[in-house]
């Protein structure tokens, strides 16, 4: 992967956030979105990304859109992210055409956060070269990248995805196991199947949860992660601790039904207007606009620490 071409499949949310990473390290993008709108939208979009992470502007100017992927030039391309619609049989074609399409010893890289890397490629002649590549949205701005191995991964392209994630400025980490969810929605879901249970049965608010995440021991995180925070606690006190609260923990196995009629209802959220709380167009620019700055704050901090 000494190249400088990355083919990203799909346009939207993600896709469009990974074409920024890869544009701000001086890399040429290809993205393929057959939505003409996704298209137009893309190089404003790629600009302002690009802006915001101090990178040379120049790298907006590297981008290359596509309506479909026989129209890539191939023979250029030196990596390919897939980062289309979570649909396993639609998965399953974009990767028969990749494989078609991209020279044989091209890394073919899925973002799926749903379906096992092992699944999605398991049709293909040449699966030793699938990963997975799993970002974190915003992905330009989430420093943790996944990568993913499934039992058929070459550990070479594994290993090579780690080091060129590095060279952009990500924090990547191997999943050497092609486990559900991988590591990092296993953590988090663990932590949100805790919170939901824990507003269903009254025990604090929404607002409550937020709280004592971010000003807790969610604010320690950004110093020291959970493992290393208990290296200067004393494993001992967490042993009993543990031992004491494990067993009041919520282990059922599916959300609690306050959720379920959420969603039914439509009230999934900042895109429908409404969630837990109400929003206004006004509202959801201006939260999204502080969460930002909030990463971008963050990510400083990062860079400092890991300088020193």
């Amino acid at each position: 992967m000494a190249g400088k071409n990355v083919v990203i499949v799909g346009g939207g949310i993600m896709g469009g956030d990974i074409a920024i990473i890869f544009a701000a390290g001086g890399w040429s993008a290809h993205v393929m979105s057959p939505s003409q709108k996704t298209r137009d939208a893309l190089p404003a979009r790629l600009a302002a990304g690009v802006k915001k992470l101090g990178a040379p502007e120049a790298g907006a100017a590297k981008l290359r859109t596509h309506a479909r992927l026989d129209d890539v030039p191939w023979q250029e391309v030196d990596l390919v992210v897939e980062a289309a619609t979570e649909d396993l049989p639609l998965k399953h074609k974009l990767f028969a055409e990749l494989e078609r399409l991209a020279r044989p010893e091209i890394p073919l890289a899925s973002n799926t956060s749903t379906f096992p890397i092992g699944e999605i490629g398991k049709h293909l002649r040449t699966r030793s070269r699938v990963a997975g590549l799993h970002y974190f949205m915003p992905a330009h701005l989430v420093p943790l990248v996944e990568v993913i191995s499934a039992e058929f991964t070459d550990p070479k392209i594994a290993e090579g995805l780690v080091q060129l994630m590095r060279g952009l400025g990500k924090a990547p980490i191997h999943v050497s196991k092609d486990v559900p969810g991988f590591v990092g929605n296993r953590l988090q879901h663990a932590l949100m199947r805790e919170a939901l249970w824990l507003v269903a049965n009254g025990v604090t608010t929404p607002e409550g949860i937020d709280t004592a995440v971010r000003y807790g021991f969610g604010f320690r995180y950004i110093a020291c992660g959970p493992m290393m925070q208990k290296e200067m606690s004393g494993w001992d006190t967490n042993l009993f601790a543990g031992t004491s609260v494990y067993p009041h923990l919520y282990n059922e196995k599916a959300p609690p039904p306050f959720l379920k009629d959420m969603v039914t209802k439509g009230h999934v959220g900042m895109k429908a207007k409404r969630g837990l709380w109400e929003w206004t167009d006004e509202k959801v620019a201006k939260e999204k606009a502080r969460i930002e700055r909030c990463l971008q704050a963050g990510m400083e901090i990062l860079k400092a620490d890991a300088g020193s």
